[in-house]
């Protein structure tokens, strides 16, 4: 299986051959993968070496000629490093553009904590009006490129990701899928994140909410998801960044309902070993066994699932 990012250059590439509007800009990370696609557009794949404000000045320039472009670099440069340009050169100048995202929180250990992003999504809900796709699988994240490529002049945000779940699922581009039924509580996995989560309410009498597009948060899915959950709701967000992200949203969402809800995910305390994944999802409290302690301390749901998709 290809990984997300061998994925995106592929339909990225295709998507330049099918649309003259589309450009995509490159700070030398992802060149090797549009090569080809380069060649043949010389004019449409623009690398701007190792300059990410000018990344996303140059893609806030090319949306307000009239162009849909595609910025691509690791997470903590693409959204940390020059957040005051996708704050301006973008959303203050109300231009469209898609960025898509690599090594988000922990995904290149080696690369210490300047190429780790665990904070970017809780960053962009500072901004107003960006669509946030999390893949979980290189065939969703295929199906969400070309949602956003097509999402006239919007501000999408596509983070992929090293990890991904053994199946893809039937993702739209909007909205929660309801992967398992329970009464005892409702989990809602992010992107790679759930096969760990499955794994890990297995016999537990829980909901599990699959979100492949986290903003907008679909609120109607997880207001339907709590009803006959008895005199209170528990929420449990399991996400591949910073815990607590989303939790605000959940709170909102289930504004006039008696509820509890626990954001799991990234820790703020920063791990200053290099280590490897699996590890770091460990230190995290993400790893199925420890998803599972805490999803079932916090909901007291028992075992018995009803049913699972």
């Amino acid at each position: 299986m290809d990984t997300m990012r061998e994925r995106f250059a592929s339909v990225t590439s295709r998507l330049l051959d099918e649309d003259p509007r589309l450009a995509v800009v490159l700070a030398e990370i992802g060149t090797d993968g549009f090569a080809a696609a380069a060649r043949r557009h010389p004019d449409r794949v623009l690398n701007v070496g190792i300059r990410e404000q000018l990344l996303v000045g140059v893609g806030g320039g090319l949306a307000l000629a009239g162009m849909r472009p595609v910025l691509h670099t690791f997470a903590s440069f693409l959204i940390e490093r020059p957040f005051e340009q996708v704050k301006l050169d973008l959303g203050h100048q109300d231009a469209g553009a898609v960025l898509v995202s690599a090594y988000g929180s922990y995904d290149w250990p080696a690369g210490g904590h300047t190429h780790m992003a665990p904070g970017d999504v809780a960053l962009l809900d500072t901004l107003d009006g960006w669509t946030v796709h999390v893949p979980g699988h290189p065939d969703e994240a295929a199906t969400l490129l070309r949602h956003a490529v097509s999402a006239g002049d919007d501000k999408v945000y596509v983070r992929l990701s090293e990890q991904v779940n053994a199946v893809g699922r039937p993702v739209t581009g909007a909205g929660f899928l309801t992967v398992r039924e329970g009464r005892s509580g409702v989990v809602v996995a992010v992107g790679p994140v759930l096969d760990d989560v499955l794994a890990a309410t297995e016999g537990l009498d829980v909901t599990v909410l699959y979100a492949a597009t986290v903003r907008p948060f679909d609120a109607a899915a997880l207001r339907a998801a709590t009803r006959g959950a008895g005199r209170s709701a528990d929420v449990v967000l399991v996400e591949p960044y910073l815990a607590g992200t989303s939790t605000a949203y959940a709170n909102d969402a289930l504004a006039d309902v008696p509820h509890r809800v626990l954001g799991l995910g990234t820790a703020r305390r920063e791990l200053r070993r290099y280590g490897t994944v699996p590890e770091h999802v460990r230190a995290h409290g993400l790893d199925p066994a420890s998803l599972r302690e805490r999803i079932a301390a916090f909901t007291g749901a028992p075992a018995g699932t009803r049913t699972a998709a």
